[in-house]
């Protein structure tokens, strides 16, 4: 369950992490109102639940109240990446002297939580920490200690923060146990001209297993799903939207997350995960099809499915049945392994779709998935 930008500020504020004067709104008109008691200049933020905002001109600074309501009126109804903007936040602009990245995030593989931070904070974050490893550091972080003041200043001294920042990492980890949160991100934390820290951006993301608990979020974000994820809950599928060109289908969560890594393992990034769990009836592959080529950003379509329970050639015969109600427009990359594979497989070759495309290993099938997506 994610949160908008500044329903985590708000959070960061109850738990006295300092962020700049700020007011949301719909209206173009209150945006004006909203500057002026803001002092005249304001940063103008659409709210919607995606990174990318200020390379897609959702953040900008106007200069007075008119050009604050002139911003609003252009950022209002923005699609960012399948996201429409149906609110602004205002926030008063700060004199900036150094910008820091901090966050913690759940660590599935260790079963624990994992500190982020860097020194250089900011919209590149993403290219530093894929660039530069180097420059972003990475802490573990045992849930049943948690950042105490000694352990935030070992987080600090990792990343070569200033010890002022000692404090917000604290309170940040409070921000994440007490809100049941399962990632809690602070990009830009800044270091003013004036000394003080303020977090210029957070996001957050709760757990959903905790929604009983944060009932005074549940309404509002049930609302706001990304366009596609509400369609695939609406068909029953377990489906995320990802940032990426390569739509995956697969049986298992296990075999999906696995999916995913070796897919951005060939240079490619995954657009979903999409868990068609134990059963693949042609109902089933149709509506998971239709989800993955609705989305624009999907260049190619890799199913990658391991026989068991439902058997390969159940899973083929899905997809050939499901080929009559999609029109597949965009390559597809099957690889099928384990129970009654070879049958699957002949079924395939059998359909002879000129956009199918059959793998017997999921190494060979991620390769012709990453390489179909960038042709």
């Amino acid at each position: 369950m994610d949160l908008y930008e500044h329903q985590a500020r708000e959070l960061f504020e109850e738990h006295g992490i300092v962020v700049p004067r700020a007011e949301v709104t719909d209206s173009p008109k209150e945006a004006r109102e909203i500057a002026r008691r803001l002092g005249g200049r304001a940063v103008v933020k659409a709210q919607v639940k995606t990174g990318g905002r200020g390379k897609a001109g959702g953040i900008k600074l106007a200069a007075d109240p008119a050009a604050a309501e002139l911003t609003a009126r252009q950022i209002l109804g923005m699609d960012i990446k399948g996201h429409t903007a149906g609110t602004v936040m205002l926030a008063q602009p700060v004199d900036i002297e150094a910008e820091f990245y901090v966050s913690y995030v759940l660590d599935r593989a260790t079963g624990g939580f994992l500190a982020i931070a860097s020194t250089e904070g900011g919209m590149e974050i993403e290219e530093v920490a894929a660039t530069r490893p180097e420059a972003v550091a990475r802490i573990p972080v045992d849930p049943a200690e948690g950042v105490t003041s000694a352990k935030a200043a070992e987080i600090a001294a990792a990343a070569g923060l200033p010890p002022q920042t000692v404090d917000v990492l604290v309170r940040l980890w409070e921000v994440l146990v007490r809100e049941d949160a399962l990632l809690v991100e602070v990009n830009p934390l800044v270091r003013t001209r004036q000394g003080r820290l303020l977090a210029l951006d957070g996001k957050v993301t709760l757990d959903d297993n905790a929604r009983f608990r944060q009932a005074r979020w549940g309404a509002q974000q049930d609302e706001h799903h990304d366009p596609l994820e509400a369609v695939a809950a609406a068909r029953g599928l377990t489906y995320v939207k990802l940032d990426g060109e390569v739509g995956i289908i697969g049986n298992g969560a296990g075999l999906v997350m696995s999916t995913l890594d070796v897919v951005a393992g060939c240079g490619a990034r995954p657009a979903n995960f999409l868990d068609i769990g134990g059963g693949a009836s042609a109902q089933v592959m149709a509506d998971g099809l239709s989800v993955i080529l609705s989305d624009p950003a999907v260049t190619a379509v890799l199913v990658n499915v391991f026989g068991g329970i439902t058997a390969c050639d159940a899973v083929a015969d899905g997809i050939v049945q499901a080929l009559d109600t999609v029109r597949l427009t965009k390559p597809l990359v099957v690889r099928l392994d384990g129970n009654n594979a070879a049958r699957g497989r002949a079924i395939l070759a059998d359909r002879a779709h000129p956009l199918i495309q059959q793998a017997t290993t999921m190494d060979d099938a991620a390769d012709r998935a990453a390489r179909l997506a960038a042709a």
